[in-house]
């Protein structure tokens, strides 16, 4: 079985983290490794798009609207604001498009899937226990997700070449602190495990 403790049961879901425009490698805020994933993170939602849900990030309208020390964040990032973007931008990669439906689709201000609580209320509705994390960053938006879901009690399994970071440096440590530190709540999968036990 390789690194999973069993297969994913019926109550799995691929939860796919910001896999958009904004964060290829043509975009404002380029994540080098995405376009060397994606055809991993393809492959797993071709095994159920049905029971896929894409986390998209958002940016606020402008650093004013974004809540306390958000807006000191977005002073940095002004340019990256709805009111100066391409809306566009926030939009899935185009390989994945084609997904989204039958694949949910939830977008988000904050780092976490989970922040507003919208997507854990979805999933409780759908009898989910399971989580199967791909997408980016590593050590941003897919750190904060996971510990977020841990928190809520879903078995979580992140498949390790299906992330892409900006960092090879962060990326490695969060691998291994997982492995370290959250191996009775945190699963490390390869794609080809995944693929191998998930029967959707």
């Amino acid at each position: 079985m390789g690194h999973l403790k069993s297969p994913p049961g019926p109550g799995a879901v691929h939860l796919c983290i910001d896999m958009q425009r904004l964060f290829a490698a043509d975009g404002p805020w380029p994540t080098p490794w995405m376009e060397r994933v994606l055809p991993v993170v393809v492959r797993i939602v071709e095994r159920s798009p049905q029971r896929t849900v894409f986390a998209r990030f958002v940016t606020p309208r402008t650093a004013a609207d974004a809540p306390g020390m958000w807006q000191a964040y977005y002073e940095k990032w002004r340019h990256l604001t709805r009111a100066r973007l391409d809306p566009r931008l926030f939009d899935l990669v185009p390989p994945l498009q084609s997904f989204a439906p039958p694949a949910a689709l939830f977008h988000r201000t904050r780092y976490s899937a989970f922040a507003d609580g919208a997507l854990h209320g979805f999933l409780q509705g759908r009898g989910v226990d399971t989580l199967i994390v791909t997408g980016s960053e590593t050590d941003v938006c897919v750190l904060s997700s996971v510990l977020s879901a841990v928190d809520l009690g879903y078995r979580v399994i992140v498949v390790e070449d299906a992330l892409c970071s900006s960092s090879d440096q962060s990326h490695d440590a969060l691998l291994d602190l997982y492995r370290r530190r959250f191996d009775v709540q945190i699963e490390l999968a390869t794609a080809a495990e995944v693929l191998e036990t998930w029967r959707s």
